[in-house]
């Protein structure tokens, strides 16, 4: 099959790009930059330099390349996550909106009958149980920065799966640790918890849900080639207690072990709603994507992942 993959030079980009070719597939990767149009020549794909609020550059690429399927891995997220920064999710949840918007404009006119988008997995509003599959309530209305972050990506997910005359499915990714990714070992989240910055909030109550970026980059390959319209939970298999990972994670990265912090000194250093995040936070089933992409994890832990993939 003919894939166009937005954001082909990102951190699941990469990865995705040589795993479609790895299948057979003929890939398409979009970039803004010549650089990254050479690397994926360099790999064997096809290269468009283009913006995707350039919609009549965009049409002409999308056209070009004749895909049957579109992906869309689009983000802009800095290295360094200050959560306290009101601006912090504003491009990306423009990539997310009108950038949605623009690539099924595209994907429609140049014919393609299928289209894959990321999102995210802790969407789901703190209820109920601590590991919930899709049909789980999400959180509809969130303090800044997080509240403009959440209403750009439930909408890229209404875009995605309502597209007229489109297979639509949205991937709700884990948090991705792995090779450029904000858990990689040589990230800024990794030379936080080396400072001892990153603590275990209260007790340690929410529950996060990973994968690594190599195996959501193999899930969205089957959700290329299979699946039903829809979303679908991308993560291990091994929902995990802040308790569990922050220590586990720091011996990876090799910090010492956190600090324990009360909820309420975390809410006066990071923010009530970082806060909030670290104790209520629900991890994901990831059955579905098991089931219906045929998909199965190399990292089926955290556990192995972090100990392989981050010494």
């Amino acid at each position: 099959m003919r894939v166009f993959v937005a954001g082909a030079s990102g951190a699941i980009g990469r990865p995705l790009v040589r795993q479609l070719l790895d299948a057979g597939h003929e890939v398409t990767g979009m970039t803004r930059h010549e650089g990254a149009a050479e690397e994926l020549r360099a790999a064997g794909a096809e290269a468009a330099i283009c913006d995707v609020f350039n919609q009549h550059a965009l049409d002409q690429a999308v056209a070009a390349a004749r895909p049957g399927a579109l992906v869309h891995e689009l983000t802009a997220l800095p290295e360094k996550l200050d959560f306290r920064d009101k601006d912090l999710y504003r491009v990306t949840s423009r990539l997310r909106t009108e950038g949605t918007r623009n690539l099924i404009a595209a994907a429609r006119a140049a014919g393609a009958r299928r289209i894959v988008a990321q999102s995210i997995v802790f969407v789901y509003a703190p209820v109920g149980e601590w590991v919930v599959d899709e049909e789980a309530p999400v959180i509809r209305s969130a303090p800044p920065p997080f509240g403009e972050g959440l209403a750009a990506i439930l909408d890229l997910e209404r875009q995605v799966t309502e597209a007229e005359g489109i297979e639509g499915l949205a991937l709700r990714y884990g948090f991705f640790y792995g090779p450029e990714t904000h858990y990689a070992h040589d990230a800024w989240w990794a030379s936080e918890f080396r400072k001892r910055r990153f603590p275990v909030v209260g007790g340690g109550t929410g529950v996060t849900s990973f994968v690594h970026v190599d195996d959501a980059a193999c899930a969205t390959v089957a959700a290329v080639e299979r699946g039903a319209p829809g979303v679908y939970n991308v993560c291990d298999d091994d929902p995990a207690r802040a308790s569990d990972w922050i220590p586990a994670y720091a011996e990876a990265v090799g910090a010492k072990r956190p600090f324990r912090v009360p909820k309420w000194l975390a809410s006066l250093i990071a923010g009530k709603p970082v806060a909030e995040m670290a104790t209520t936070t629900r991890g994901a089933s990831n059955a579905k994507a098991k089931r219906e992409l045929g998909w199965q994890p190399r990292y089926a832990s955290w556990r192995q992942g972090f100990r392989e993939a981050l010494g």
